[in-house]
Parts: structure tokens; sequence; C-alpha cells
């Protein structure tokens, strides 16, 4: 029963962020176990965690984008400056950003993919080009936005805000799509060996192209859902963000090296780190050292995992 359990990473980090839970609801029993904390935690993680499921893709399939945090910024950016000085009517206006961030995934899935450009290269510098971007047509930011923008994000249903249910809808069906279709099970045969999946038809550049262009979509749906909730849009959003979400699905199980992952693991990854973060609050930590004492963390969670997988995998 052990050995099943911890020969698979997804089963054995969730026991761990179990764990974590049972002590924080024994050590706060009056204030972590709570529906309203829950509920804050799940918002909070919630655009992450639809980044997260693009970066999953990513690195199933060997490669990772840095701009994703930029895109977010620049997607939620331009949203706002077509309604708010365009005054563009809010379904064009959220068309139009989506655009944007598809033609920046596109962008680089071809330069990637095509012109065989390095992944950590292409992808800074566009961090770099949407990040000025953002900043050139938000300037120091954008407020006042319509009622029907600010309701995408601040709505609730049965209690939780909906970036929650977007949250739990796209990890759902990019679950079913690599689970249960034959086209996005091939980027699991891209990352295993990219040479081997080219010589047996898959068309890899094609596919690679995609997986930018939804990962891009993504960020930028999350762009949008970020900036309806705080009712105002920043250039500073999802600063640090791609090392973020970079961090949280190695944690549920992908690797830098690709093949490897499951779409759930995007989500418990972006939970842990959400857990963590709120015992932190809770227990009033400096924020000085909220980082190190997160680092540390994930350090020995990803250290204790491997040990406990080599353990039982003999």
């Amino acid at each position: 029963m052990l050995k099943k359990l911890f020969e698979n990473r997804l089963y054995s980090f969730a026991v761990i962020l179990v764990i974590i839970v049972a002590m924080a609801s024994m050590v706060y029993p009056a204030i972590f176990p709570t529906f309203d904390n829950f509920s804050q935690i799940l918002l909070n993680l919630s655009t992450d965690t639809i980044v997260a499921v693009g970066m999953m893709m990513l690195l199933i399939s060997g490669t990772f984008d840095l701009s994703v945090g930029s895109t977010v910024a620049f997607t939620g950016c331009f949203t706002s400056y077509l309604m708010f000085f365009g005054h563009v009517p809010v379904p064009i206006a959220i068309a139009a950003g989506l655009a944007c961030a598809l033609l920046i995934g596109f962008i680089n899935g071809y330069l990637i993919a095509y012109q065989k450009i390095n992944a950590m290269i292409q992808t800074l510098a566009m961090m770099g080009i949407v990040r000025g971007a953002a900043l050139m047509v938000s300037g120091s930011g954008i407020q006042g936005l319509p009622y029907w923008f600010n309701a995408i994000g601040q709505s609730r249903l049965l209690g939780l805000q909906m970036p929650v249910w977007y949250m739990l809808i796209t990890v759902a069906l990019f679950t079913v799509l690599f689970s249960r279709t034959v086209i996005f099970r091939r980027y699991y045969y891209i990352g295993g060996n990219e040479k081997a999946a080219e010589l047996s038809g898959i068309r890899v550049k094609r596919m690679k192209m995609l997986s930018f262009v939804l990962s891009s979509f993504l960020a930028g749906v999350a762009g949008i859902l970020l900036t309806s909730r705080m009712g105002a849009a920043l250039p500073t959003m999802g600063r640090g963000l791609e090392l973020k979400v970079i961090t949280a699905v190695i944690l549920g199980g992908a690797s830098l090296s690709g093949g490897t992952g499951k779409m759930p693991g995007a989500l418990l990854g972006a939970l842990f780190m959400g857990v963590i973060g709120n015992i932190m609050v809770i227990s009033r930590v400096s924020g000085y050292w909220q980082d190190i004492i997160l680092g540390l963390i994930l350090i020995a969670i990803l250290w204790l995992d491997k040990s406990l997988q080599k353990k039982y995998a003999l």
C-alpha cells in the first residue's frame, strides 16, 4: 500500500499537504480550518493556478515560458485601457486583450519551435517587451473600470468568488484533455524524446507552438480575472509569477527535463504554496522571512518526497 502511494509524487505530495493542513488546524483551530479562510486561500491562488496549468503543459513538452507574468499584466492593462480610455464595450475589450495574449504566445512559439531560438532567451526577451508595453498603456495604473467587467471577478457562487470556479473548470478541462485525448497526450512523447516523437510522425513544431499559444492564452485569462477582481489594472501585476508557477508545477509532479506531470498537480502545487503562505500570515511571520522559510520548506519537501520514492520503489 505504502509502496504504491509513494511511487506517485502526486499522491505522496497530497498526503504531505493533508498532514500540514491537519497540523495547522490543530494549532490554529479558531482561524485556519474555517470556510472563510479556505475560500480566501483558493481565491488567492486561483489566477496563479490557471497560469500554472499552461506552464504544466509546457514543462510536459520539455520547455517553459518566462513571459507569462508579463502577459498577465499586459492583458489586464490593455483590456482596461480599451474600456477606460477607448470606451470599448466590455466583451470586445476582453476579446482584444485575449487576442494580444494569443499573439504573444504565437510569436514565442514560432520563434522557439520553427526558428530554434532558445526558450529561455526568447521568453526572457518577451518578458521585458511585454512588461514595458503594459507600463506604456497603463502608466501608474487604471481604475474606475465598468461594473460588468468587475463583476466577472468579484461576483460569488456558493460563497466562492468566480475566479475560484474558473480555476477549477480550467484544471478539470485540461485534465480531461491530457488524459483522454490523443492530441494532447502527444506532449508526453515530445517531452520524453522529441527526436523520436518527430520520427514517429508527430508534428513536433506545430505542437510546441500550440503549447505556447495555449499557455499565453491562459495567462491572458488570468490577467483578465485578476484585473476584474481588483477593479484596477497595474503594470506590476504578475511580477515574479513565472518562477512561482514553475515551482508549483514541479512540486506537483512535473520535471524540467519534460515528459512527466499531471494537470491536477498544478493545482496541488499552487495549493501547497498558498497553504504555507496562509499559515505564515496567521503565525504573524515577518514578510522578510516568509520567502526564506517557504524556500527552505520547499527544499525539505522535495527531498523528503524523493527519499520516500526511492525507499518504496525498491
